[in-house]
């Protein structure tokens, strides 16, 4: 799987549409990227080579909701994401692929700690969805494991921002990023509807929760931004709103001290006075 006539930095505004299309060069690796791939592929050898560890990662570290006190083990959300299966080599190549090639176009649109933030949840949106299905007594219970719930939610939110993007399917057929993100869709939603005649629907599962919170974290960027604004405003006049209010109690009590003396202050006004002043030390350090 590549990518076609796209470019993760630069727009072309020469298009034949007269939008801005991005041209393909290969991909420059990322920070966050870089490690996911380094951290992905060094697990997978040392589980190949080890069997052992590979037992005792499969025991330990990937998700599996046998019960609630493992279903409970959350940092199963996180781990279960760098284990892929030693048998199936095809699992890690096609998850390090699309990562390698799509990874760095976010990273370099989002930043590295939300791209990373990112790509966990999306991972931990599939180990928490596929435990759900178990409970449920829609799924057999089995082991969880590999990147695909993260990189499928990478891939839904690529689509989105980028819908017309086309990747080239073995090299011979290329379509748009949204057209190959919703084939994705469609075999998830088939196999969970029928688990009975499809391969893999735990992995399914995992699949379809990680596209889904890609899609919803890209849909609602704009309206977590004006959260955030939000609150960083109410908070920034409250701060100020508290200042005010001190700098109030403090005026009162420099003029209990000028006509009474220091000796006449409570505990609680010279507690005031000492928070004033490291207040004010603080403004003057910054």
């Amino acid at each position: 799987m590549g990518l076609y006539d796209r470019d993760y930095t630069k727009f072309d505004y020469q298009s034949h549409h007269g939008a801005p299309q991005m041209q393909f060069r290969f991909p420059r690796l990322t920070p966050v990227v870089k490690w996911l791939l380094i951290i992905n592929v060094a697990v997978f050898l040392l589980t190949f080579m080890i069997t052992p560890l590979a037992k005792l990662s499969l025991t330990w570290f990937s998700v599996y909701p046998v019960n609630i006190g493992t279903s409970l083990q959350l940092w199963r959300l996180i781990t279960y994401q760098f284990l892929h299966d030693t048998n199936d080599f095809g699992h890690i190549f096609v998850n390090m692929l699309i990562l390698f090639f799509f990874g760095p176009m976010l990273e370099r649109l989002w930043g590295s700690k939300k791209f990373l933030t990112f790509f966990l949840i999306c991972g931990a949106m599939g180990g928490i969805f596929y435990p759900f299905l178990t409970f449920v007594g829609w799924l057999q219970v089995g082991y969880l494991i590999g990147a695909s719930g993260a990189i499928l939610g990478m891939l839904a939110a690529g689509a989105i921002l980028f819908p017309r993007m086309r990747v080239w399917i073995f090299g011979i057929f290329p379509i748009p990023m949204m057209f190959l993100a919703s084939i994705f869709a469609l075999i998830s939603i088939m196999t969970l509807l029928r688990p009975d005649k499809f391969a893999n629907a735990g992995g399914q599962a995992a699949h379809l929760a990680g596209m889904v919170t890609g899609a919803l974290y890209v849909v609602s960027d704009s309206y977590r931004a004006k959260f955030k604004m939000k609150f960083r405003s109410g908070k920034w006049q409250k701060n100020i709103e508290n200042q005010q209010n001190l700098q109030l109690q403090v005026d009162r009590i420099l003029q209990k001290v000028h006509q009474k003396g220091i000796h006449s202050l409570t505990a609680k006004e010279k507690r005031i006075l000492k928070k004033a002043t490291r207040e004010h030390q603080k403004q003057n350090h910054f």
